[in-house]
This record gives C-alpha cells, sequence and structure tokens, in this order.
C-alpha cells in the first residue's frame, strides 16, 4: 500500500516508561509506523521547547522513523517580524548536533494560519518556503529539503496551494477530520 502510517508525537526517552500519556519511539516503530510528527505547535504550545524537540528527533532517528519536523511562527510573532527569526531558532535548536539526514520532512505551519481559514497569499508563501529552504541549506548543507505545508488546507484552497512547485505536499488537520474533504484533498491533490 502506498498509505504509510505515523505517530502525532512521541517521547524522547528510549525508555518504556514511566511517562503517562506518552509513547516511546520504540513503541511507534515496533506497532509498524514509519512516521512521527514532531514540534507541531500544540505540543509547543504545553510546553516542547526547542530543546525537548531536538531530543525527541534524536529518539526518532535512532529508531529510523522518519520525521515531520513542524516549525512555525504566531500571530504576535508575525505582526513583530519575528518570522525569519523564529524559524531560525526552531530550524538550529531543533536540529543541534543532528547530521544531515533525509529522513526529515520539514512542515511550515503558520500558527496563526492552523484553523483559522486563513492562509498566506501565494506569493508570500513562495517567498517563505523559499526562505526556510535556504536557512535548511546554510545550516544543514542539506540539498534538497523536502517541505510540505499545513494551515488551513481544505478542498477548495488546495487546488491554488498545489501550484506552488516548492511545496512537496501538505499536513492535513482539521479538513482530515471530515472523510469527504479529506478524500476531496486527496484527490484534488494527486489529479
Amino acid at each position: 500500500s502506498k498509505i504509510k502510517i505515523g505517530a502525532q508525537n512521541c517521547h524522547y526517552s528510549q525508555n518504556p516508561g514511566p511517562f503517562t500519556g506518552s509513547i516511546n519511539t520504540d513503541l511507534i516503530k515496533s506497532s509498524g509506523a514509519k512516521y512521527v510528527i514532531i514540534g507541531h505547535s500544540e505540543n509547543r504550545a504545553i510546553g516542547d521547547t526547542n530543546n525537548i524537540i531536538n531530543l525527541k528527533i534524536k529518539s526518532a532517528l535512532k529508531k529510523k522513523l522518519k520525521i515531520i519536523f513542524c516549525i512555525g511562527e504566531t500571530l504576535k510573532e508575525k505582526k513583530k517580524n519575528k518570522t525569519n527569526l523564529i524559524l531560525n531558532s526552531q530550524i538550529s535548536c531543533g536540529l543541534k548536533n543532528i547530521k544531515k539526514n533525509n529522513n526529515i520532512i520539514f512542515a511550515y505551519e503558520p500558527v496563526w494560519s492552523i484553523g483559522t481559514g486563513i492562509i498566506p497569499k501565494t506569493n508570500n508563501l513562495e517567498k517563505q518556503i523559499s526562505v526556510i529552504k535556504k536557512m535548511i541549506i546554510k545550516y544543514w548543507k542539506l540539498k534538497n529539503p523536502k517541505i510540505i505545508y499545513g494551515g488551513s488546507v481544505n478542498p477548495i484552497n488546495i487546488t491554488e496551494l498545489k501550484e506552488i512547485s516548492l511545496i512537496n505536499g501538505f499536513l492535513i488537520g482539521g479538513a482530515s477530520q471530515n472523510s469527504k474533504n479529506f478524500i476531496d484533498i486527496i484527490k484534488k491533490t494527486i489529479n
């Protein structure tokens, strides 16, 4: 099947416990999952620091899981013109002491866009994805980093979003909770 399974988060310890409510990468891997999302804004909001995210990435890489590494700025940070500073910090701290690796997919999810129905204008999103690629290439020396976009992706805006050549795919949140919407997005993405 072309469908792969992943976890929405992981604990940084390889030890199976005692971490109530958390799952370690060994359990994720042994369940047959191939991916794990790390650094999502919801987890950052409840305490995942860049240091914790770095430890989670290291743990997932030890188990050869593919990582979807979420980065993104809040509306307050955007309004203060700190987007690039925040993204650079998230990337450099999240990848600290990690050698370049093709098992990391970067997910640009502006926090102000998630669940709001507001997405960046196409030209702004193209510029931001380009800046992110340059940051990754400069910091990590990865020649062609994969960047996906997440934030209010829906069956209506997917047609416009998929035209942005710098975007390698999408991280679908709220729209995936409705099977019709999710299937519509999939159909419009692959056709």
